[in-house]
């Protein structure tokens, strides 16, 4: 603890507040959002006001018309969490980068305030899930109107996933722009202009403006235009409909859907998905350079081996003379003791040169198999493939992020150096 809480003595701390306790951008970006957009009044516990989070902190704190209240203080414990004013606050925030702390700071904050809102950061979600049952069944236990919905008391616990996939999405699939996300759906608010057909994912009419102009891209608001004629907020389904061909609209899109994009119906049946997968299969792995070589020489050393068979031996057919040297090289030929000599020496030369070439041809095919089988693992993109998303790696991430990306119309094509990550599976 610093000795900025002493100084505490001479500022109240208000009723129903915010409390944000971190140490890293998160919580300056917390408390940033909280005063601009919701004008709540926040107290901000951080560890130091002298680096660059702290500095931005403390600057909203003697900005007269922020309410941002600033204490610094080394860790998060009972002195600090008071001082806080938590006991009377709404609601908590726990960003702090390690688990333990903002565990240990959730359990002592609902110990002093019971009916108190908890926001808390876990990087282990599964820990995270039980902290989250285990302060809920807190509440149920110490405050009886909790049970019946009169106290939100919630806990609710937030990796770095849970927040940066929906902005990692929504950012991919729309480039700028304010998104919102609800129960794992992302939504937006687009302006349709007049006279454009709804869109199937149009959800509700937000707002009807009162510009009439089909010219105007965006229909802006006319001020020459109050009253009932005016931009309406939430106007009825006759309404929306009706003033769609003559007047601008703002509406409710939601950008992804309940279930991943229709297969095409070739690609259902068993032909059609066998058809497929051959056809991405990299066959060409079996024809590379060093598999060319090394059958290229055995295939030399069978020829020229023919041949002298065929001129050294007598009386032999031209079949004979390609399948015996063959033989020998791959040791299923019988010894040819009863043959004439000239046989009996190109035998064992063909033992000798079977002896060196096959751990060529092994090694070259299973080197072959293991890049096939590499390669089968992914899917490379079509010739004619545009407008798509590229994911670069299929971490913890990744996986999500491709997971919610699936459910929007966007194609994606994904890059990952591992074939065994976790998310190739699901690509």
């Amino acid at each position: 603890m610093t000795s900025t809480l002493p100084l505490l003595g001479h500022v109240a701390p208000r009723a129903q507040h915010m409390v944000i306790c971190g140490d890293d951008g998160l919580a300056r970006r917390l408390a940033v959002e909280l005063d601009a957009v919701c004008g709540e009044t926040v107290t901000v516990v951080l560890p130091s006001r002298r680096d660059e989070h702290g500095g931005e902190i403390d600057a909203l704190h003697h900005d007269p018309h922020s309410p941002v209240e600033l204490i610094t203080s080394a860790r998060p414990d009972d002195q600090t969490l008071r001082a806080a004013g938590v006991e009377r606050a709404a609601a908590l925030a726990l960003t702090y980068g390690d688990d333990q702390t903002n565990m240990m700071a959730a359990l002592l904050a609902r110990s002093l305030n019971p009916s108190i809102r908890l926001v808390i950061r876990m990087y282990h979600r599964e820990r995270g899930r039980h902290l989250e049952q285990l302060l809920d069944r807190a509440v149920a236990a110490r405050t009886p109107d909790a049970e019946e919905g009169l106290v939100d008391a919630s806990t609710t616990v937030l990796s770095d996933a849970d927040t940066a996939v929906p902005e990692l999405v929504a950012a991919a699939a729309l480039g700028q722009g304010h998104t919102l996300q609800v129960d794992g759906k992302v939504f937006r608010g687009v302006v349709r202009p007049a006279g454009e057909a709804p869109h199937a994912s149009d959800l509700a009419t937000l707002a009807v403006f009162s510009g009439t102009d089909r010219d105007d891209p965006r229909s802006q608001d006319s001020a020459e235009t109050p009253g009932a004629d005016g931009t309406q907020l939430l106007p009825d389904t006759v309404t929306s409909y009706h003033r769609q061909f003559t007047h601008g609209r703002l509406m409710l899109e939601e950008v992804t859907q309940d279930h991943a994009p229709d297969v095409p119906a070739d690609a259902r049946t068993p032909a059609g998905w066998l058809r497929d997968r051959l056809a991405h299969l990299p066959w060409k792995v079996f024809v590379s350079r060093e598999v060319m070589s090394v059958f290229g020489l055995l295939a030399a050393v069978v020829v020229l081996l023919s041949i002298a068979t065929l001129l050294l031996v007598d009386a032999i057919p031209l079949w004979k003379a390609i399948y015996l040297p063959m033989l020998d090289i791959f040791t299923m030929g019988d010894p040819a003791t009863d043959e004439e000599p000239a046989r009996r020496v190109l035998q064992l030369i063909a033992g000798f040169v079977g002896l060196a070439v096959l751990p060529l041809v092994v090694a070259a095919t299973l080197n072959a198999s293991e890049a096939f089988r590499t390669a089968s693992a992914t899917h490379p993109p079509t010739g004619d493939l545009g407008d798509h998303i590229v994911l670069v790696g299929l971490g913890k991430i990744g996986t999500r992020v491709l997971g919610r990306l699936r459910t929007t119309h966007h194609k994606v094509v994904v890059i990952e150096r591992d074939p065994d990550a976790r998310g190739v599976s699901a690509a």
